[in-house]
């Protein structure tokens, strides 16, 4: 399978590696010499400037800034092929229903964490009911600083509004939001959205004093947890003062969803995160900043 790859900054690199991993001939698109230097090193088969110069290829992934999203994705459409882009879809809201409506049954949003061990597993306690009816959902994803040119609500919230999508089946709709501002920068957000199947709290910052990852879900009979992006288990703490370790190991989760996409390549299942769900995904983030101006 010969897939082209945009972009090979740090992460782009990362996709890199994976993508040769199962077995894909990568060709890259980069114009940094930076970029250039990484495509090469990870044994892209050919680098080109332009999404254009690509040659045949069976899908295209692409992994560039948050604001270029939207032209790239259209230039990479243009090709004719599948295409899986770095979440989220975009950042605008009609730029996502324009792209979601352009190519529904071959544009995908690489939400990994859809794809986590752990997520999937605590999705299979909330749809089994094993530990009671659903209350809802909290998340918490802080760190004390954030390299991406977009502020903390673009970069990291996208994850869990996916990670919502899978456990609770739907996309949450934003209820109420306070946030920290720094100048045109959402550094800091408390959320609470809505599902069918329950809430949603929602804590994302990129000015905490410590990082850290966590998932809860709140059920009657317990809390369920997992307490790291790096944990291959969970711990429900029930009601009754008991607590209980469910293991959820699995390959990583980018592995896993490139795995899908490359599946999808050769006739098998569309991955996870269409573009009409990446689209809703932008919907609410766009509704969270304006609740938290």
């Amino acid at each position: 399978m010969v897939v082209g790859l945009v972009g090979c900054g740090h992460w782009g690199a990362n996709i890199l590696r994976d993508l040769r991993a199962l077995g894909c001939e990568v060709r890259v698109v980069a114009r940094s010499d930076a970029s250039i230097g990484r495509a090469r090193e990870g044994g892209a088969a050919a680098v080109v400037p332009e999404i254009g110069e690509l040659g045949p290829v069976g899908g295209i992934v692409t992994s560039t800034p948050i604001a270029t999203h939207a032209v790239v994705i259209e230039d990479a459409l243009a090709a004719g092929v599948p295409v899986f882009t770095e979440k989220p879809l975009c950042d605008d809201v009609d730029d996502a229903r324009r792209l979601a409506v352009l190519a529904p049954d071959r544009l995908f949003v690489m939400d990994k964490w859809r794809y986590h061990a752990g997520i999937t597993a605590i999705a299979d306690i909330a749809t089994t009911g094993r530990f009671g009816a659903v209350h809802g959902l909290r998340t918490v994803r802080v760190q004390p600083d954030n390299r991406h040119v977009e502020d903390a609500i673009w970069v990291l919230a996208p994850h869990d509004l996916a990670i919502a999508l899978e456990v609770l089946g739907e996309v949450p709709r934003a209820r109420a939001a306070a946030g920290q501002w720094a100048d045109e920068r959402l550094v800091t957000i408390h959320a609470l959205l809505g599902a069918e199947r329950g809430w949603h709290a929602l804590e994302v910052s990129e000015r905490a004093p410590a990082t850290e990852r966590r998932i809860e879900l709140h059920c009657d009979e317990g809390v369920v947890v997992l307490g790291s992006g790096w944990d291959e288990h969970l711990l429900v703490h029930l009601h009754d003062g008991r607590k209980e370790r469910i293991e959820a190991p699995g390959e990583l989760p980018l592995l896993a969803e490139l795995r899908a996409f490359v599946g999808f390549l050769n006739g098998g299942p569309p991955p996870k995160s269409s573009a009409a769900e990446g689209a809703e995904i932008v919907e609410t983030i766009s509704a969270l900043r304006a609740l938290a101006a």
